[in-house]
C-alpha cells in the first residue's frame, strides 16, 4: 500500500502519448473482446450487430441491428426490403446444416442473442421463409392433440375443446400433460428404444416401466427452459432414426457437436406436431399468444398507418380520383377514399365470381398460356421430391399448395397441395377443342382459360380438391 502512491507521480511526470488503438486497450468498450459470439457474455445494449441473413435459394443479406432487436422486426424490415406481400407468415429459421436441425424463432426473441450462442465456426444460419403452420395451434378449430395423447388434473373424465384445451395449456395453475410413445436414441450408441413419455411443466418424462407413472419408474429426461426443440430434417441419413418424423431437444449449454443432443422420433407427422406444438406452449405460455395476438393486430392495420411507413416518390404522387362523372375529381375525404375502394374492390369480386360461374374457355393466345409463369405460385420445374420438402419447410398447414410443371407429362402440370398433413398431387392437362385451348383437372368437366383462372377458382371453391387453395408456397429473393 506504500508502494503505489510512491509510483504515483512517477506516472503523472511522463508524457501523455495518445493511444493510437484505445479499443484495443479497453475491454469495456472493446467489440474484439467482449464479443458475445466469443462467449463473453450477453449482447449489450445500444451497441450494433451484423446478422446475416439466408434466402431458400441460398443468396446472404447483410442486416445491421441493435441489440434488442426481435424476429418479427427483423422479418418485417426483410418483407418492406424484399417488397414481399405482408402477413404473419413470414418468419425467421435457425438452420444448422452440420446437424441437420432447424427451428422457426419465436416472435420475440432476440436475434443476437440466438446468434450468439453459436459455436464459432459452426455452419449454422438464419433463413427468412414462409411458415404457415406457426399459429396454427390458435386459428384451428379442429384439435391438434387427440384425446389420448392429453390428460389434465382439473378436467378429468371431461373431453374439452380445441379452444379450452389451448386455455388450459395457457393457464399456469393448470396441470395438463402431454403423452405418448417415442423412439430414443441412446447417449452414444445407435440404438433406438421406444418409451413412454410425460411432457410437464416441470420438464419431459419416460417411464423405465411401460406406461407406468410412478415416479419411481420416471426418469428425468430434459428441462424445457434450458433448451429449443427441433425439427430433424435428415434423420435416416445422419442418426439412423427409425422413420422420417425426428426431433430433437438441444439444451442451451450444447453448442456445437452431437453431444449432448436429445435425439427422439415419432410414429407420424401427427404425433411429431402435438409434441413440438406442447414444447412451444409449455415454455412460452402466455407469450405465445400475445405473439400471435399482435399478428393479428398488425395485419388489421392499414399498411399506411405502419410504424416506419416506407413510400416512393411515386406513391406519394398518387391521389384518389372520382370518374363517375362527366369528368374526373379528386377526392380529398379519406374516408370517402375507404368507401370508393371497397365499393370498387366489391364491383371487381361480382365481376370475377361471375367470370368463374361461367367458365367457358377462350381462343388460345400466347399471353393465356404462359401467363401463369409471372404468378408467385408457380415453380416451374421443380421435382415432386422437392415440392414435398418446400411444401414441409413452409408448414403442412391445409391449403398449402404450388403449381409446377409436370415431369412425366411435358405439355401438363401439376398442382400440389397440403391437406392433413399430406401432400396430393393433381395433374392439370391443357386441351384443345374447336381451336380454344383450355386446362382441366377433371376430364373438361371443369375448364379453365388459364391457370390463373384455374388457381383463383379453387381458391373460392372447393371443387374436387379437398379444401380450398388457402396459402401459396413462394421464394423471395434477397
Amino acid at each position: 500500500s506504500r508502494q503505489l502512491p510512491q509510483e504515483e507521480p512517477r506516472a503523472s511526470s511522463l508524457p501523455s502519448i495518445p493511444n493510437p488503438f484505445p479499443e484495443l486497450c479497453s475491454p469495456s468498450n472493446s467489440p474484439i473482446l467482449s464479443s458475445p459470439a466469443l462467449g463473453q457474455g450477453p449482447p449489450r445494449e445500444g451497441t450494433s450487430h451484423v446478422v446475416k441473413v439466408f434466402g431458400e435459394d441460398g443468396a446472404c443479406r447483410s442486416l445491421e441491428v441493435s441489440a434488442g432487436t426481435t424476429a418479427r422486426q427483423l422479418c418485417e424490415t426483410l418483407v418492406r426490403r424484399t417488397r414481399a406481400l405482408h402477413d404473419h407468415s413470414w418468419a425467421l429459421v435457425e438452420l444448422h446444416q452440420h446437424l441437420a436441425l432447424e427451428r422457426c424463432l419465436e416472435d420475440h426473441e432476440s436475434v443476437v442473442e440466438v446468434q450468439s450462442s453459436w459455436a464459432p465456426g459452426a455452419d449454422s444460419r438464419f433463413v427468412f421463409r414462409k411458415n404457415f403452420a406457426k399459429y396454427e395451434l390458435f386459428k384451428s378449430n379442429a384439435s391438434l392433440f387427440p384425446e389420448v395423447m392429453v390428460s389434465s388434473c382439473l378436467e378429468a373424465n371431461k373431453s374439452m375443446a380445441h379452444s379450452e384445451l389451448i386455455q388450459n395449456f395457457l393457464n399456469s395453475g393448470s396441470c395438463p400433460e402431454v403423452q405418448g410413445f417415442l423412439q430414443l436414441r441412446e447417449a452414444g450408441r445407435k440404438v433406438w428404444k421406444r418409451f413412454h413419455f410425460s411432457l410437464r411443466r416441470s420438464g419431459l418424462y419416460y417411464s423405465t416401466k411401460g406406461t407406468s407413472k410412478d415416479p419411481r419408474h420416471l426418469q428425468y429426461f430434459a428441462d424445457l427452459t434450458e433448451s429449443n426443440i427441433y425439427y430433424v430434417t435428415q434423420g435416416k441419413k445422419l442418426y439412423g432414426t427409425p422413420t422420417e418424423f425426428g426431433f430433437c431437444i438441444k439444451p442451451h449449454k450444447v453448442r456445437s457437436g452431437v453431444k449432448g443432443l436429445k435425439l427422439l422420433c415419432s410414429e407420424d407427422e401427427q404425433s411429431r406436431s402435438c409434441w413440438m406444438a406442447a414444447f412451444r406452449l409449455f415454455k412460452y405460455g402466455m407469450q405465445l399468444y400475445r405473439n400471435y395476438q399482435q399478428a393479428q393486430a398488425r395485419l388489421s392495420q392499414p399498411p399506411w398507418i405502419g410504424p416506419t411507413p416506407l413510400r416512393s416518390v411515386s406513391d406519394n404522387a398518387l391521389v384518389a380520383m372520382d370518374f363517375s362523372g362527366c369528368t374526373g375529381r379528386v377526392i380529398e375525404n379519406p374516408s370517402e377514399v375507404l368507401t370508393v375502394a371497397l365499393e370498387e374492390a366489391q364491383a371487381w369480386r361480382k365481376k370475377t365470381t361471375h367470370r368463374y360461374s361461367l367458365p367457358a374457355a377462350c381462343h388460345s393466345s400466347p399471353l393465356s398460356a404462359a401467363i401463369h409463369r409471372t404468378q408467385p405460385w408457380f415453380h416451374g420445374r421443380i421435382s415432386r421430391e422437392d415440392t414435398q420438402q418446400l411444401i414441409g419447410r413452409q408448414g403442412l398447414v391445409d391449403g398449402v399448395f404450388l403449381v409446377r410443371e409436370s415431369q412425366r407429362n411435358p405439355k401438363g402440370f401439376v398442382l400440389s397441395l397440403c391437406h392433413l398433413q399430406r401432400i396430393k398431387h393433381y395433374l392439370i392437362l391443357p386441351s384443345e377443342e374447336e381451336g380454344r385451348l383450355y386446362f382441366t383437372m377433371d376430364d373438361g368437366q371443369t375448364r379453365f382459360a388459364d391457370l390463373i383462372q384455374l388457381v383463383e377458382f379453387h381458391q373460392i371453391n372447393r371443387g374436387i380438391l379437398p379444401c380450398k387453395l388457402r396459402h401459396y408456397c413462394t421464394c423471395v429473393a434477397l
